[in-house]
């Protein structure tokens, strides 16, 4: 039966039947990339750049109304070239946009199935559990470093066009020439990556208890801004190390001189230690769970 926790391919299994060969990732990837919520959000990481690109053009003459502000100058830095236009495209992003698709890649995998009455049919067909919750987060996974990198790919593009390929600047670093900015901003996307399996283990194992694709999603969401609310009460101390958001901005010690990483390492590990501990739950409450939905 699909409510079963027996695994099908161990007993019982038919001549030929082969787990490994059941819901292969390049089908569930092209499954995924045939959903209306998919192509939205990944055509949203392309079009949120040029939406700030021509956000700055309509707003170069107005710089004196604003005043000379932090934000002013963060302006400044991201019309001086390529390299400052993607780092301000991911400065705005990394706080709360790219927490939400990736809680949305993630948390929409098994309740999504769940909410349309398919995943027990396709636990019958027999898709041993641990192998469709495997795939399905590898895929989310695949989703979600793609959405990254669209994002990164075209303000890095846009803004070379419109703005040239200029030399590194921000305000915790020194001048640095194009060929070392790429680069540290291959590592500013690496860590991000990192620290986002946190949303990632946390949307997926919200995934696997509730039917509720939105309420998966919602939760994952909701609790990493809880998260980062805690994280600015000082009076907790200590406390504060281990919630999952206190690392989140480590990588902006990826773009000082020199490069500090202390805090990219500790952030690294706490991620991974969330995530593996959130996917951990995830395998063994959806491996015990009645599946009737």
């Amino acid at each position: 039966m699909a409510g079963s926790s027996v695994d099908t391919s161990s007993v019982g299994a038919a001549p030929g039947y082969r787990p490994s060969a059941t819901m292969p990732f390049a089908a569930e990837f092209q499954r995924q990339a045939s959903r209306r919520r998919t192509q939205l959000a990944l055509g949203f990481m392309v079009l949120l750049p040029l939406i700030i690109l021509v956000a700055f053009q309509f707003n170069s003459d107005g710089d004196d109304e604003n005043g000379r502000n932090e934000f002013a100058s963060l302006v400044d830095l991201a019309t001086s070239g390529g390299l400052n236009f993607t780092l301000f495209s991911i400065f705005v992003s990394a706080s709360f946009l790219l927490v939400v698709v990736v809680a949305l890649f993630c948390g929409d995998t098994v309740a999504s199935e769940a909410s349309w009455g398919s995943l027990r049919y396709l636990l019958s067909i027999p898709v041993p559990r641990a192998r469709l919750l495997t795939v399905k987060l590898l895929v989310a996974l695949a989703y979600s470093a793609l959405a990254l990198l669209l994002l990164a790919g075209t303000a890095l593009l846009a803004g070379t066009l419109r703005y040239g390929w200029h030399p590194l600047r921000s305000q915790v670093a020194a001048e640095l020439a194009p060929g070392e900015g790429l680069l540290r901003l291959l590592a500013v996307l690496g860590y991000l990556a990192v620290v986002l399996l946190a949303v990632a283990g946390l949307a997926f194992l919200l995934s696997v208890t509730t039917d509720a694709a939105l309420g998966a999603v919602g939760g994952a969401v909701l609790l990493w801004i809880l998260s980062s609310i805690l994280d600015q009460i000082t009076a907790l101390g200590a406390l504060r190390d281990f919630l999952p958001t206190h690392y989140s901005t480590a990588w902006l010690g990826l773009l000082s001189t020199p490069v500090q990483t202390d805090d990219v390492v500790r952030g690294a590990i706490s991620a991974v230690s969330y995530a593996t501990l959130f996917w951990g739950l995830a395998f063994w409450r959806f491996t015990r769970k009645d599946v009737t939905s």
